[in-house]
């Protein structure tokens, strides 16, 4: 596998596991064990049909708690200390016939790229999830999904553009977090000035 699709998969992946993990994870598998794809470095280990399967269940219990507004922000705070690690260990793993400062230096990124996308996503969703109609919580799941699968495939099929797209998700991310933190920030003192708190 060349470079640049090695650098693909490892960003691609790192990044989408922010947004939805196991989508991540068991699209590589699927892909590795049934399109042909041969995964980088150590990422052969996702073929495994267990790992599958788990990864598998796991996005089922995530679809369903997704579409829920109290049980996805507490998904999510409780995924932080999940999907960051795993992006970095995703991209290290990717990189796992590199050098050993290459794999560190991939590990750092990767948990970097995930840190990006999960936060975005948590915060996005935090917002959404105070509208009181239940269509934008399900529209914004659903569109995470689409992000997190259509991601890898591209990763695979157009590397190129994938680093690019995710380069693009980094800038997004900078550039809208801080106006939801203001906007969950301003919110809360609304809530406390109504409470009295």
């Amino acid at each position: 596998m060349s470079f640049l699709n090695t650098l693909a998969i490892a960003m691609g992946s790192s990044w989408v596991s922010g947004i939805n993990l196991y989508a991540a994870v068991a699209t590589l598998g699927l892909l590795g064990r049934f399109a042909g794809l041969k995964l980088p470095g150590d990422l052969g280990v996702l073929t495994r049909w267990w790992i599958i399967g788990a990864a598998l269940c796991l996005y089922t219990i995530e679809f369903i708690a997704d579409k829920i507004p109290v049980v996805d922000s507490a998904w999510d705070a409780v995924h932080t200390f999940i999907r960051v690690p795993a992006g970095a260990v995703l991209a290290a793993g990717a990189f796992g016939d590199f050098d050993k400062g290459v794999q560190v230096l991939a590990f750092l990124v990767g948990g970097s790229l995930a840190f990006s996308s999960h936060g975005t996503k948590a915060s996005a969703r935090v917002a959404i999830n105070t509208s009181p109609e239940p269509a934008s919580n399900i529209a914004a799941s659903v569109a995470e999904d689409f992000v997190a699968v259509g991601a890898v495939i591209l990763a695979w099929a157009y590397p190129a553009l994938v680093i690019v797209l995710v380069l693009a998700g980094v800038v997004v991310s900078m550039l809208i977090v801080s106006r939801i933190v203001r906007y969950v920030r301003s919110l809360r003192a609304s809530v406390r000035k109504v409470c009295g708190f």
